[in-house]
């Protein structure tokens, strides 16, 4: 009976022991190559065979959700603080500078928040969760005569999700650079000195298909 504990705990130790190395060999593919890296390089840069990875994580949405659920949950509490703050001006400066952060830092994290990618509950919960979040302050903004009134969600929206998918090409240019284009952006939302938008925004359908086009154009 003793001799038989012991054999369960080692294939536990071991079936940890592989996720972990997965995990691992799949944050550094992701960052370098961006989810849409096939699971057998993974595999092999884990030192597993596709049978332990597809044990452990049935398909890629699993996965992505195993590796990407911590940052996720962080930009969504970010999300929560930016809403409370007493200063909405600051709190959406804030909430966009450490979204880019994000983005900025890691490819693969930037492939998914700006992708649509189904079946990952975190990254679902994070897309509303951020629309919100920037329609509550847009508004606060706007109650307080600090944006310009002409402005909705789905411009910023449209706005960070082109700039975000440079941000990191701008981190590897120079460290930082993105920060330069993204306060030009953001100082384009300022009620001082606007001049009137040309055509209607989109509606949130239209942002939709415009983004899915970005990050899966026809060939």
């Amino acid at each position: 009976m003793l001799h038989g504990s012991c054999s369960v705990r080692h294939v536990r130790k071991d079936a940890q022991r592989n996720r972990e190395l997965v995990l691992a060999a799949a944050r550094d593919v992701y960052a370098e190559q961006g989810v849409e890296a096939p699971l057998d390089v993974i595999a092999r840069r884990a030192g597993v065979g596709n049978a332990t990875l597809y044990r452990r994580f049935p398909d890629r949405a699993a996965l992505i959700e195993a590796v990407f659920r911590a940052t996720l949950a962080a930009v969504i509490d970010a999300g929560e603080e930016a809403r409370q703050a007493e200063d909405p001006w600051a709190g959406l400066n804030g909430y966009i500078d450490r979204v880019f952060a994000v983005l900025a830092a890691d490819r693969g994290a930037n492939d998914l928040m700006t992708t649509g990618i189904e079946g990952v509950p975190t990254l679902e919960k994070l897309h509303v969760h951020n629309a919100e979040t920037f329609s509550t302050l847009l508004e606060r903004c706007r109650r307080q005569g600090l944006v310009r009134g002409d402005v909705v969600t789905e411009d910023l929206l449209l706005g960070l999700a082109a700039l975000g998918r440079a941000a990191p090409a701008l981190e590897a240019a120079v460290p930082g650079s993105w920060r330069r284009p993204l306060a030009l952006l953001i100082d384009g939302l300022r009620a001082e000195g606007a001049h009137p938008l040309p055509t209607e925004p989109l509606t949130a359908d239209q942002l939709a298909s415009v983004l899915g086009e970005m990050n899966h154009p026809r060939s």
